[in-house]
């Protein structure tokens, strides 16, 4: 019986034609299985490197005694197919398709320099890693952190996730509240007999349509905080006066705040709002910029263009919480990210490609 080819990854290819491949090679989180062989193939047969494997998590270095090291690392995974594979290259030079933006241009990217740049300036590290878009507890960067930080050392650090081939800076923190509110259940033909618990949350959004969100400027990057009720939950029957109400809030918060003033000052917001219970559903912290790093400052000069700072959060967070300054510039635009016309054009991907080598070579 003829077992299944694997398909294999021709990294003689432009990173363009590179990323098609990539996107036709499905890898939806919990199934980066194919991916990862493919990957970790392609990267054995270069003798510069060596090749390690946790799990799906593939990393791939150089031992060249350079002076610094940088790691570049990707997620292999993607969200489920929309009914978007395999890609599609139209006349206009743009590839459509699952993971043409979020991630696969970027793995792409770091596969075209591990192949093409065997004696860098500096040191490199390749990651790349499954389960990015399964949620923080299955995430295999911060997997590979626990079980083998030490194939993660490094001075600074470039995420490629999609940025339009900006340079974002660092990542907001984000912070994720339940807040709740108690009554007294009753007829609702008789609701004095009662206490509403959806009316007693009124406090609550009163203060956070209010709330002035505040734009401090790091390293020269001026972030935007966020709270926002996010869900509210309440109600028993059509007849019935609710006994409990939940206001679910989301703080995106910039990174000069660390987890423990992030959550000091949501408390502070809702102190006298007659909240019942307090509970943290999900909190990660932020990262620095970094761009005080003398690395950085290379690379900001080799990519060009200005530095701006990342509304949101990314994997940036889990390298800067063990020492490690990270960036995120990768092509896409992240607001195609997980569209069901997900797409990217190919000129970005092509200009990453030659900008991170200049970088790297000269």
């Amino acid at each position: 019986m003829e077992s299944t080819p694997r398909p294999a990854l021709d990294l003689t290819l432009d990173a363009a034609e590179l990323t098609a491949r990539l996107v036709d090679i499905p890898s939806v989180s919990g199934d980066e299985k194919v991916l990862a062989d493919a990957v970790e193939q392609a990267l054995r047969a270069l003798p510069h490197l060596t090749v390690d494997r946790h799990g799906n998590n593939v990393v791939a270095r150089t031992r060249l005694g350079r002076a610094e090291r940088v790691i570049l690392a990707g997620h292999l995974d993607t969200v489920p197919i929309a009914d978007n594979v395999p890609s599609r290259l139209d006349g206009n030079g743009v590839l459509w398709g699952c993971g043409t933006t979020d991630m696969k241009s970027g793995v792409a990217v770091q596969l075209r320099i591990a192949a093409t740049v065997p004696e860098p300036n500096r040191d490199l590290t390749f990651v790349f890693y499954d389960h990015e878009e399964a949620g923080p507890g299955r995430n295999g960067l911060s997997r590979l952190i626990e079980a083998h930080r030490d194939w993660l050392a490094g001075d600074f650090a470039v995420l490629l996730e999609p940025s339009d081939a900006e340079v974002e800076g660092g990542c907001q923190g984000t912070l994720r509240v339940l807040l709740r509110t108690a009554g007294e259940r009753a007829h609702s033909a008789r609701s004095w007999m009662g206490s509403n618990a959806i009316h007693a949350a009124a406090p609550i959004l009163a203060r956070l349509a209010a709330y002035e969100p505040r734009k401090p400027v790091i390293d020269g990057l001026e972030y935007h905080e966020g709270l926002n009720a996010v869900r509210i939950e309440g109600g028993v029957a059509d007849n019935v006066i609710p006994d409990a109400c939940t206001v679910t809030v989301n703080f995106r918060y910039a990174p000069d705040r660390s987890e423990a003033e992030a959550l000091a000052h949501v408390r502070e917001v809702f102190a006298d709002c007659g909240v019942e219970e307090f509970t943290v559903a999900h909190h990660n912290a932020g990262a620095l910029p970094g761009l005080s790093h003398p690395a950085a400052a290379a690379f900001m000069e080799a990519v060009g263009g200005r530095a701006m700072p990342k509304f949101g959060w990314t994997d940036v967070a889990r390298l800067n919480a063990i020492g490690i300054p990270a960036v995120n510039y990768g092509p896409g635009d992240a607001l195609l990210a997980h569209k069901v016309d997900e797409r990217v054009a190919t000129s970005t991907v092509l200009h990453c490609e030659e900008r991170l080598r200049t970088w790297l070579t000269r």
